[in-house]
């Protein structure tokens, strides 16, 4: 392990002193991948603040009720393939192998999550279509396509994000959000109508994103190429370069129950509010008032996207004191830009949300502070579960997430709050803040 390590930092000092940089920095990464992904995280509020605009609040409804069945299912079992695909390529990359990774357990495990899925949803039509859909089988076919096609845009995100091509990955989400955007504006100047046209950009949104995916072939530097020629004459390394089913298997499952649990976060109290609310329009109130974080977690796959790779090379070369600086470094971030946002909603919050959604619901301004703040701990969270990735500490940091989004449904379940978005927001807080101080614990036992 010592001579990989030291073969390493000499390849890195002699790039240094050739005036190359082998592996971009988790810095350059995270700015790189902002430009795409805060561009990303715009363009899917405006897809949704259309959609209100162009569709009466009962078809906004399963429009927003589509979304989020369509990204708990593949957040939660896809994003272990990316996960998985991100800290694997990245370890062997920080060892000094540039070529050869791992794919065929990533893809055995990706192929029998897409068919454990369409197994699933095939049995379950009715419920799905006549209960959560409202009889419509368009948006049922939609739901199922959009999954499956998902599967493949995951994975092209583990695979660009463990090479550090961030330039590429920040396309792919870009291309991903434009192209459904596009779907609800064509209903807005009449080239289409209804619910169907719009929801048909949440299927064809993971089609077009991968046309960014042949450009890395295009784009191999020089100093990669010598390193990958010089990669032939090694043996791998054994232990942490191999990566078999078994491995790839538990790893995958503990970052599948943190997507179920983070995806309860953002979703839950959506469903809830529609099972339990006198009126049905309510669960659209709550998911607008939830998209104050989906946008900046939209925004922090930027980080998140270079901050796991990065913190795996770190490890794999032992260097933790630079691992502690940048998680450090997040999490004071995250504080400032959070108390920013909620002081910027306790002061026009109201007449941003009046602007941007067409409903009769009245926001007020101190619960959409308390959704910001629950953000701000939230993505600590996250950079926090990164760290915990990064250790090979998966069982830990999803028992912690577990515990947060158990104690987050059992809030929207009882009857503690009468007002349902009331009860969403405070509850998003608690739930937040208690998940970040479980996984801060995993972090300074780690």
């Amino acid at each position: 392990m010592f001579r990989n390590v030291a073969e390493g930092e000499r390849e890195e000092r002699a790039a240094r002193l050739a005036g190359e940089t082998p592996y971009p920095g988790y810095g350059r990464g995270a700015r790189i991948l902002s430009v795409g992904i805060a561009t990303t995280g715009l363009v899917t509020f405006a897809y949704f603040s259309v959609a209100s605009h162009v569709l009466g609040d009962a078809d906004y409804k399963r429009i927003s009720l589509l979304w989020s069945v369509l990204f708990v299912t593949v957040s939660v079992i896809y994003r272990p393939i990316e996960q998985l695909l991100s800290r694997t390529i990245a370890d062997r990359r920080a060892r000094g192998h540039e070529h050869d990774h791992p794919l065929r357990v990533p893809l055995l495990i990706q192929g029998g999550f897409a068919l454990a899925f369409a197994l699933v949803a095939l049995a379950l039509r009715a419920p799905l279509q006549d209960g959560l859909l409202d009889g419509s089988a368009a948006l049922y076919w939609i739901l199922v396509v959009a999954v499956l096609a998902y599967a493949a845009s995951y994975f092209a995100r583990g695979w660009l994000a463990g090479h550090q091509w961030f330039g590429l990955y920040g396309g792919l989400v870009f291309l991903e959000a434009t192209s459904r955007l596009l779907f609800a504006l064509a209903v807005a100047v009449g080239i289409a109508e209804g619910q169907t046209a719009v929801a048909l950009g949440m299927a064809a949104a993971p089609f077009v994103s991968l046309m960014v995916v042949p450009l890395a072939f295009f784009r191999r530097p020089a100093a990669c190429e010598r390193r990958r020629r010089a990669d032939t004459q090694r043996t791998a390394s054994a232990g942490t370069g191999d990566l078999t089913v078994a491995r790839g298997g538990r790893f995958a499952v503990a970052v599948l129950a943190i997507m179920l649990a983070e995806q309860t976060l953002l979703n839950a109290a959506v469903l809830t509010s529609d099972l339990t609310a006198e009126d049905a329009v309510v669960a659209g109130f709550v998911f607008n008032v939830l998209l104050i974080a989906r946008a900046p977690l939209q925004l922090f796959q930027a980080v998140q996207g270079s901050l796991l790779p990065h913190l795996a090379g770190l490890e794999a070369r032992a260097v933790r004191a630079e691992a502690d600086r940048a998680v450090r470094v997040t999490v004071i971030a995250i504080a400032g830009f959070a108390l920013a946002v909620a002081a910027g909603l306790l002061a026009l919050g109201p007449w941003a949300m009046d602007v941007l959604f067409d409903d009769a619901e009245t926001y007020g301004r101190w619960g959409l502070a308390l959704v910001a703040l629950g953000m701000g701990f939230h993505l600590t969270a996250g950079t926090l579960n990164q760290a915990a990735l990064a250790r090979d500490d998966a069982a830990r940091a999803a028992a912690a997430w577990t515990v947060a989004a158990v104690a987050f449904v059992g809030w929207l379940v009882a009857p503690v709050i009468d007002d349902e978005l009331l009860r969403a927001e405070v509850g998003y807080l608690g739930a937040a803040a208690l998940l970040a101080g479980l996984l801060a614990l995993v972090y300074r036992r780690a």
